[in-house]
């Protein structure tokens, strides 16, 4: 997995006032989760363009002053209606400890119950992943091609390389729905179709007139 390089300045004041300033200015205030204690900082919300915007996990190098700390991210809240990020809150890991973050799943393949009319329905886009900051991947991919029409992934059907999934086994990841025209079998469709051309065929014929 990439790490994500970033800067951020120590928080000297808390607060709803202070966190309102800190984002006038451009930036983003935000909370280490650590082992010993909390730290608080902000950086600039340019900072986490390139860690939020992309369908890849990330790790993350913080630099404050002339400390650094190895992160991962937890969680993030955006506003509500310009969507800009409000705040961040981050776990600092260490490479001799396994590391809990969330992974985006990554498909691949092209489903056999897709191509015969059905629709891919993802139920979880990220999954819960526990392994050593070295071991863990930028994403989890999961082949459908041979997913049919009512198939799907669960979580205990998944397995990847020197990390434990750690979201419930039964949990559904990911369905290859039936869609309005896949739901009929073959034989409704050929009934429907006779009826349809029996019906034609008799507003094509013309009446015959009645006896007076």
């Amino acid at each position: 997995m990439k790490t994500i390089e970033i800067k951020g300045t120590f928080r000297t004041e808390l607060g709803k006032k202070s966190s309102k300033q800190v984002r006038k200015a451009g930036n983003v205030p935000c909370v280490i989760y650590g082992k010993e204690k909390n730290i608080h900082f902000y950086t600039h919300e340019n900072s986490f363009k390139n860690l939020v915007y992309t369908p890849d996990a990330h790790l993350v190098k913080l630099s404050i002053e002339d400390k650094e700390y190895n992160l991962v991210l937890k969680d993030m809240q955006f506003h509500p209606v310009r969507d800009n990020i409000l705040h961040a809150d981050f776990i600092e890991f260490f490479d001799d400890k396994p590391v809990i973050i969330n992974i985006p799943i990554k498909i691949s393949g092209d489903s056999e119950g897709v191509l015969a009319g059905g629709k891919l329905s993802i139920k979880r886009r990220n999954l819960k992943v526990k392994g050593f900051a070295k071991d863990l991947p930028e994403s989890l991919p999961i082949d459908i091609t041979n997913l049919k029409i009512h198939e799907g992934v669960k979580v205990g059907e998944l397995s990847y390389d020197k990390i434990e999934l750690l979201d419930q086994k039964k949990s559904m990841v990911l369905t290859i729905a039936t869609s309005r025209v896949a739901q009929k079998t073959d034989e409704e469709v050929l009934a429907e179709t006779a009826a349809a051309e029996a019906a034609a065929a008799a507003a094509a014929t013309p009446e015959t007139p009645a006896a007076e």
